[in-house]
């Protein structure tokens, strides 16, 4: 735990107590402060309670003796509209931060100048931060990673100048933490995304951007136009990050390609090319972002080839879950729209597709130029029907509605395949709740039908 000890004998408001509020509750209360801590989930409440933690209904709270107001960040700040303890925490002039603000306060006061990597972008920050946390736990150096990958930071150790906290963060998160100020801040692309958050493309693109204009250093990735926007508005104390597809497009980057990270004077760095968990052209971006970090924190070129070669990559991921024969089970279950399956679809080629579940907007049309790598669709869930009339004529598809089918028919296709290596991929593009409670349980029953395979 990080004890918050910069509101030692101060009181302080909480409103979200699910697994990162609680554990902010209790890293305020061990540094010190009085927390009246609160929540729409009586059950949440009664956990609190039982933890020590004072709790009560905000809304007959005296706010005018608060000196902050932690909000978690699944609660509404703006959009669609403002939670009712936000207007309430506004309305007393009292300031609203998240848990990462408190650990930036706090690594200010007892640590300045620790070592702490935030990382965002709309897709692949899971990735890259475990990549990065990987190779410098390789490497010998003392690491706490978390945040949006699932530990929340005040869980973790408190910081020092010989540890790094390597955290990934969401729009959400950084919205909450006016005072980000991380020794390497990257952002690794921005695409549309919690709009509904949001409000607009440019709001959340500016969220973004708070975290590179916070960071003594900045790596960002330059193949989109809000990200390559924001690169040429940070300047100097820059690393860019360029995978190629514009041959017009030229920078002083980073470059990943076929398989590789080379210097901008396209000196080969690492090699990639024969590690499973980074296949594709969006993992070559993750690894040149991990080589930009690590090298900035003093981790050599050999220690960082040896950290990408031996990553195991992130469950539901791109997973290589099996090898039967010359068959390549791949478990992508996180892939929940169309953006991230198309990530898994240009990394391999004889695919056996496994796709469905509840469809997001737009279905699966933005994969139409894909098609070509796929040689067969097996349809699950409920967006078999649109799926089907998107497939048609340039895909040949067979509705198996659940798993527990589509899984030994793909296997038995690809097994009939006559390529080197025909792929069995689930990579849904959509949400799982007609079937399954999450996409982690829809990945895990892939693997367990995958593994009781004869």
């Amino acid at each position: 735990m990080t004890p918050v000890t910069i509101f030692n004998g101060k009181r302080v408001a909480l409103f979200g107590l699910g697994g990162s509020g609680l554990a902010t509750a209790l890293a305020l209360k061990a540094g010190g402060a009085e927390v009246v801590a609160s929540d729409d989930n009586a059950e949440s409440m009664a956990r609190a309670a039982g933890q020590g933690i004072a709790t009560a209904d905000l809304r007959e709270a005296d706010w005018s003796g608060f000196s902050a107001f932690v909000l978690s960040p699944g609660v509404p700040l703006t959009h669609p509209a403002p939670h009712w303890s936000v207007g309430l925490a506004r309305a007393a002039g009292v300031e609203i931060v998240g848990d990462i603000e408190l650990f930036c306060r706090e690594r200010r006061s007892i640590a300045p100048g620790a070592p702490f990597v935030a990382i965002t972008g709309t897709n692949g920050k899971s990735t890259t931060t475990a990549l990065v946390a990987h190779i410098l736990a390789r490497a010998g150096r003392d690491v706490q990673m978390g945040g949006n990958i699932g530990i929340a930071i005040l869980s973790l150790e408190p910081p020092s100048h010989d540890r790094v906290h390597v955290i990934e963060m969401s729009s959400f998160q950084i919205d909450l933490t006016p005072g980000l100020d991380p020794s390497v801040g990257v952002l690794l692309n921005v695409t549309p995304d919690h709009l509904d958050r949001h409000g607009t493309l440019a709001e959340y693109a500016a969220i973004k951007e708070r975290l590179i204009r916070g960071s003594d250093l900045a790596v960002v990735g330059i193949d989109d136009g809000p990200s390559r926007a924001i690169a040429e508005r940070r300047g100097d104390r820059l690393v860019r990050i360029h995978v190629p597809r514009d041959a017009a497009l030229t920078a002083d980057a980073l470059v990943a390609r076929d398989g590789a990270v080379f210097d901008a004077d396209g000196t080969r760095i690492v090699d990639v090319s024969e590690v499973g968990s980074l296949r594709g052209a969006h993992n070559w971006q993750n690894a040149a972002v991990a080589v930009a970090v690590a090298r900035a924190l003093g981790i050599s070129d050999a220690d960082l080839q040896a950290g990408l070669s031996s990553f195991p990559g992130l469950p539901h991921r791109m997973e290589e879950v099996r090898r039967r024969g010359r068959v390549l089970f791949v478990n992508d279950s996180k892939a929940t729209n169309a953006d991230s399956t198309e990530k898994a679809l240009t990394a391999f080629r004889d695919v056996h597709w496994i796709l469905g579940g509840k469809a997001k907007e737009g279905g699966i049309f933005p994969l139409v130029p894909y098609f070509e790598r796929v040689a067969h669709a097996y349809l699950i869930g409920a967006a078999s029907d649109s799926f089907a009339a998107t497939l048609e004529g340039a895909v040949p598809y067979t509705r198996c509605e659940t798993l527990e089918v589509a899984v030994p028919a793909a296997a038995e296709g690809a097994a009939a395949s006559a390529a080197a290596e025909p792929v069995v991929l689930l990579s849904p593009a959509c949400a799982s709740y007609d079937q399954f409670r999450s996409f982690e349980q829809r990945g895990d029953r892939f693997r367990d039908l995958v593994a009781a395979l004869p």
